[in-house]
């Protein structure tokens, strides 16, 4: 399970590497359908490093840009501040998603899993 870390503005870094839009409502209720996450990363999947892909090389997948996920039992979609700059109308469309439906949206960064630490 990945873990999620808030981000706190510094000088040196004033803007979130990564948006998380959670599969909350503002009142805090589920947001349905149950695969929304998936269908949201789903739309976004042409938005990748080098443009969209054709022939052999075009294969089903998600954009590095829009990543679907499951947090702390919560589905969201990772959506990482470089696609506002690579489209920015597929960046107004997530973020309009997410207002349009009133969905919780957190500026955080992603962080990997760690391996947990030998026994002694």
């Amino acid at each position: 399970m990945s873990r999620l870390r808030l981000s706190v503005p510094t000088p040196e870094r004033s803007k979130p590497r990564e948006v998380f839009i959670q599969g909350l409502t503002l009142d805090g209720r589920s947001f349905r359908p149950s695969d929304w996450a998936e269908r949201l990363a789903g739309a976004m999947s042409s938005f990748r490093p080098g443009g969209a892909q054709k022939g052999r090389a075009a294969y089903i997948g998600y954009s590095p840009y829009c990543v679907p996920n499951v947090i702390n039992g919560v589905k969201c979609v990772v959506v990482n501040e470089a696609l506002r700059e690579l489209e920015p109308m597929a960046w107004d469309f997530v973020m309009n998603f997410a207002r349009d439906n009133q969905l919780q949206v957190v500026d955080a960064c992603l962080l990997p899993d760690v391996p947990p630490a030998p026994d002694r």
